[in-house]
């Protein structure tokens, strides 16, 4: 059978299950470093101005797709452009192919007058798709029914998404499942320590990472970080196909189809307009967005865009303490009080919140962001990153403050265009 119609043939739910947790999981040696960067695209001189995605390629077609370090250049639906690095071997490699794509992008858009956006949410400018590509218009469609804040996110959200390998099956900290877990584990202290999208809402809540805060008030069975066990594959095909299944393709040029109340697994057991393909399970698992997902590999997605080249703190910190034995270990000791199942989620939202203002998080931080430092130093890692993290360090986690912190003193005003409270 060829792959046309191996993606093409109706799939059982016990196929589809099956598919899903081996996917989610590739297991082999731990090492290699990916990373995705989002930015919001500004023109200075027109600030509610969104460049179209065409113009955005134009500009940068002469540079290659991808770029000369492998980044691929994509648009995302709002107009945020997005670098998707090649995979690297390590984390120094990763990254000083990023930073030169990342410095060529930003020299052609400067010369016409326009900036990458070095913050997790869009708050000047309204939620606007700028692609007519049925399945952006799909998921807009899914999210307008519960209010606007899916939208807010698809349009007027940018992150760092960390991409590392999903472990062996060695049974020590490079196991897929310690791995899962530990990622899970250290995501609230990540996320609280890179939050950039402070908003005040209308009802007075203050969030630090307004971006995030945005995504859990979605649809939770997409958002939310899934159910822990010893089992993680078990636990992620469970997961996705318990979500709703936000888009049906057709073939032709004809709207897709948005179903309600449908979950993958009602889907699959005959309830939908047609039986499942392989291909409509890959694109029920790309809109499932928990703070870390299993893509193969594990992607961390609960980063904040950073100002100027501050992306490079958070890949180099992660790296560390997933993909180092002593790292991995630290980070362990250090999330021991965050890790009941009764306030997992609990964590994440007080992350979102109030950021390192909180002090099981900002002790929990600084045990991390110490490790990870040591750690650096001990693989002779490049002095440029080192002392970035090191700076970041300094400057937030010793003080219990993050990026977002220092957007509200500049402004000292209540923040937010986007009515989305």
């Amino acid at each position: 059978m060829n792959d046309l119609n191996l993606h093409d043939a109706p799939l059982t739910e016990a196929t589809a299950a099956a598919y899903v947790a081996a996917a989610g999981f590739r297991v082999g040696p731990v090492g290699r470093v990916g990373v995705e960067l989002e930015y919001c695209v500004r023109d200075p001189r027109r600030p509610q101005h969104r460049p179209a995605p065409a113009r955005l390629l134009d500009l940068l077609a002469h540079l290659g797709n991808p770029l000369p370090g492998g980044s691929a250049v994509t648009i995302e639906p709002g107009g945020q452009l997005e670098l998707s690095s090649a995979v690297g071997a390590d984390t120094a490699t990763c990254a000083a192919a990023v930073a030169a794509d990342l410095q060529l992008v930003r020299g052609v858009l400067g010369a016409h007058g326009l900036v990458l956006d070095g913050t997790g949410l869009d708050m000047a400018r309204r939620p606007r798709l700028v692609t007519d590509h049925p399945r952006y218009v799909a998921l807009a469609e899914y999210h307008d029914r519960t209010g606007p804040k899916g939208r807010a996110v698809m349009c007027n959200s940018a992150s760092i998404q960390v991409c590392l390998d999903a472990g062996t099956e060695d049974g020590d900290w490079t196991d897929f499942r310690r791995r899962w877990w530990l990622a899970d584990a250290i995501g609230p202290v990540v996320m609280a320590a890179f939050a950039n999208s402070p908003h005040v809402t209308r009802a007075g809540r203050r969030w630090v990472s307004y971006r995030q805060a945005l995504r859990f008030g979605t649809d939770a069975r997409r958002t939310r970080a899934p159910r822990r066990s010893e089992n993680p594959r078990r636990d992620w095909s469970r997961y996705a196909l318990a979500a709703g299944v936000a888009m049906i393709a057709h073939q032709g040029p004809e709207r897709w189809h948005v179903p309600a109340g449908l979950t993958m697994r009602d889907w699959l057991r005959g309830h939908g307009p047609r039986p499942v393909t392989l291909d409509d399970l890959e694109r029920h698992l790309g809109t499932l967005v928990p703070p870390v997902r299993p893509r193969g590999y594990l992607e961390l997605r609960m980063i904040d865009q950073q100002p100027g080249d501050g992306w490079t703190v958070p890949v180099a910190v992660v790296t560390a303490l997933l993909d180092d034995p002593e790292g991995a270990q630290a980070a362990a000791d250090a999330t021991e009080h965050l890790r009941s199942p009764l306030r997992r989620h609990r964590d994440w939202i007080t992350a979102a919140r109030d950021g390192l203002a909180d002090p099981a998080l900002a002790g929990a931080a600084l045990a991390c962001f110490t490790a990870a430092g040591e750690v650096l130093a001990r693989q002779g890692a490049p002095l440029s990153v080192r002392d970035a993290v090191a700076a970041f360090t300094d400057r937030y986690v010793l003080r219990g403050r993050c990026p977002a912190d220092d957007v509200r003193a500049e402004t000292g005003r209540r923040l937010g265009v986007v009515s989305t409270g």
